[in-house]
This record gives C-alpha cells, structure tokens and sequence, in this order.
C-alpha cells in the first residue's frame, strides 16, 4: 500500500515548530502531519516518562497508516513506534538518530553517561545558557550553520517546561533499542550530518546496518539537523522514499 500520510516527530526540547519550514515541501504528494511529542505542544502537563508512553501518545494521534519521519529523540520515538505497530508504521525515514543515545560496553559512538548528567544540571542552572550552547553544538560545523542555529535558537526560546525536558533526557539516558532492531522489517532511510556532534554518523551506520531493510545515506556538508540545513535535498530523498 503506497503511503499517504506522514508522520514528522521532533527532537528534544525543539517541538513541532522544528517542521514550519521543511512540511510543505512534502506536499500535497502526502499528507503530513507535524506531530508534538507528549508535553509539548498545547498540553504541557503531559510529558512522557517511558519510551512506550510516549509511542502510545503518537500512535493514538497519527493515522491508522502512515510513513515517519524522526529526528533526533524522535527518531528514537519512531524506531519504537515501529517496532510495536508493524501495521500502522508503513515505512521509516530517521534523521540523525541512535538506537542508544548514551555510551555502553560495546557501543562508543554516543554521549558519555557522565556528559549527559552535567548537561541534566547545568539545564537547571542555567536554562537559558544551556540551551543556547546546545543550540550551537547542533550548528557547528554546517556548511548553513548561522541559518540552522537561528531556527533552532527561536525554536528553544519556546521550549516546554523543565519538567518536560528533564523526562526526555531521562529517556535518552535509559533507552536502548539496539536488541529490537532486527525486528523492525519496515523499509527504513537513515540520514546522517557527516558533521554530527550531538549523535555521531558512526551511530547511524550501525543503525542502518541492524535493521533488516535499511539504507544509510551521509549528507557531508551538514551536522545534527540536516533537514534545516539542506531542506530541498532532504526533502527529495524522503519523497522519493515514501514514493517506493
């Protein structure tokens, strides 16, 4: 069955605005669908304490079938989601995504557990502070990066509140997807900044080589959001996914 419908999910502390400028060029071929993860959004009470809370939050929301995009913890999100819905996730793009955000025995290409706690306590120290150095992290080393941190920097100033940023940390820090991969049968396209700080493209090369039908493409001018960075060519390769 050819996909109609789109799912987009976001990344940490971005919402669904992370999307204002990249949706409409999948459109009208889909219908697409810039979906807030639990907490952000209208809803703000709501932040999701589990990975499978917040599938069940996305699954209830999305259509029965559809295609899916994920950055980032969203991409997260997305594996799972596809993982326990076989029959409502059609196909999979992931964007600068990790089925293991923080380091383990066997798996170094990721973010020091000791990294991530730091992060945790300087976000409640300094909100703000911590947030614009995240924003640059991202940026740094795009060929676009002045234009990538400008979205991304407006899309913070609008971030939810701490309680919500603090459980999606927590989810990075547990999840660990990697023994579920083999399950995921969905055609999936991972897409990689080669200029990745926050999640290494070594990351996403052994994403795309666990699932069982995957291709990995490497985008070499762009860092953590390519999607902001290079939209039109983003944008091609996820239509001509969809399309297959």
């Amino acid at each position: 069955m050819k996909v109609r419908d789109v799912v987009l999910l976001h990344g940490w502390g971005s919402g669904a605005g992370a999307w204002d400028d990249f949706a409409w060029r999948l459109e009208p071929r889909f219908r697409v669908h810039a979906q807030p993860l639990p907490g952000y959004g209208a809803d703000t009470a709501r932040a999701a304490h589990s990975l499978e809370a917040m599938v069940a939050a996305i699954a209830r929301a999305a259509p029965r079938r559809c295609g899916v995009v994920g950055w980032s913890l969203g991409g997260e999100a997305a594996l799972a989601w596809a993982r326990r819905a076989p029959l409502q996730v059609q196909r999979l793009a992931l964007i600068a995504t990790t089925p293991c955000f923080t380091s383990r025995p066997g798996w170094p290409c990721a973010t020091a557990p000791a990294v991530l706690s730091e992060f945790e306590r300087a976000l409640v120290d300094d909100r703000a502070g911590t947030l614009a150095r995240f924003v640059a992290v991202q940026a740094r080393g795009d060929s676009r990066g002045q234009r990538v941190a400008g979205v991304l920097q407006r899309l913070y100033e609008r971030s939810p509140p701490h309680s919500v940023l603090a459980a999606g940390l927590a989810l990075l820090s547990s999840a660990d997807l990697r023994r579920e991969l083999p399950r995921v049968r969905q055609p999936a396209l991972v897409l990689h900044g080669a200029r990745d700080r926050i999640v290494p493209p070594a990351a996403g090369r052994r994403l795309a080589a666990a699932l069982p039908d995957a291709r990995f493409r490497l985008l070499r001018s762009c860092a953590h959001a390519p999607f902001l960075s290079q939209p039109a060519r983003v944008a091609r390769a996820l239509r001509d996914f969809f399309d297959e």
